[in-house]
């Protein structure tokens, strides 16, 4: 009895730094922005209860709504490229050679950059008049004038901010692809090749199905990343034009401080939260069903 009381309280003594964390850094931040999320509060006045009305007011906030299929549609533009494209890499540079090494390498040492410092690199690449984007496609022929890539137009701005988020996060997804490539047993492959599958083959029935958890724990990070996207966004075109580049993140950030709606911009954060929550819940729920 002492022993498995002993046993009990090891164990609690083990577990109380991360729990002490939990609930420093994670449940009573949520709990402080649900208490926000009831109140009308600037900073410069008193919290006043409202309730429910902030969250009334987002539902009929035509500007956050914008702002929130702005996001979904960068992240379902995104997502899809992220996955493919780091599955691809991992898939020609998962055999161990000094070659393939190398080329890993090149490809991850974006993913350790700051977003913020990879962000002002490719909004100077992206410069209307200095930038090597355009002068490159100005010397191949593709192009007869610079393209005004930021700012102007939605959809040039997206894909522009696309391309710069692909180079800096690709390899992150790539990495992690190989590490579940190379777990495969070797002797899997081998009978695969003596029984003369193609390489296709051996990519859609053996390589795809036993990495299946990890493509879709990379899909929901990279979606969670999306779906949180900021400092691209903030630094690249801050918001232009007229806010249709203004994502769900950059509009919580404009009512929170600039407009010091700290009470509305913890209900819009609440609902971002919950949207990322359900996304997280059909991944665990994929992930079951993929393990059964």
């Amino acid at each position: 009895m002492r022993r498995s009381l002993r046993g009990r309280l090891v164990g609690i003594a083990y577990l109380a730094p991360a729990l002490i964390f939990v609930l420093a850094f994670t449940a009573y931040p949520l709990g402080q922005m649900v208490w926000m999320s009831l109140h009308n509060w600037s900073l410069i006045t008193p919290p006043r209860y409202v309730g429910l009305g902030n969250y009334e007011r987002a539902f009929s906030d035509t500007q956050f709504w914008v702002s929130f299929l702005f996001t979904l549609k960068y992240t379902a533009l995104i997502t899809p490229v992220l996955i493919v494209g780091g599955y691809a890499l991992a898939l020609l540079t998962s055999q161990n050679s000094p070659l393939r090494r190398f080329t890993r390498t090149v490809v991850f040492i974006p993913v350790v950059i700051g977003l913020g410092v990879s962000s002002l690199l490719w909004y100077w690449l992206f410069s209307t008049d200095f930038g090597l984007v355009n002068r490159i496609l100005l010397d191949l022929g593709l192009i007869s004038k610079p393209v005004l890539w930021l700012g102007v137009d939605a959809d040039t701005s997206n894909l522009a901010i696309s391309t710069s988020v692909v180079w800096k996060v690709i390899g992150f997804g790539m990495i992690l692809f190989v590490g579940a490539i190379q777990a495969i047993p070797s002797e899997i492959t081998e009978a695969t090749l003596v029984d003369g599958a193609s390489y296709r083959q051996r990519v859609t029935r053996v390589i795809l199905p036993l990495t299946l958890r990890t493509v879709l724990l990379v899909t929901l990070v990279s979606v969670i990343g999306s779906l949180l996207a900021f400092d691209q966004f903030y630094i690249m075109t801050a918001g232009q034009p007229q806010n249709e580049t203004a994502t769900s993140v950059f509009y919580v950030y404009l009512n929170s401080f600039p407009y010091l709606k700290l009470g509305y911009g913890a209900a819009l954060s609440l609902v971002l939260a919950l949207t990322i929550l359900a996304f997280t819940v059909i991944q665990l729920l994929l992930t079951r069903r993929s393990h059964s």
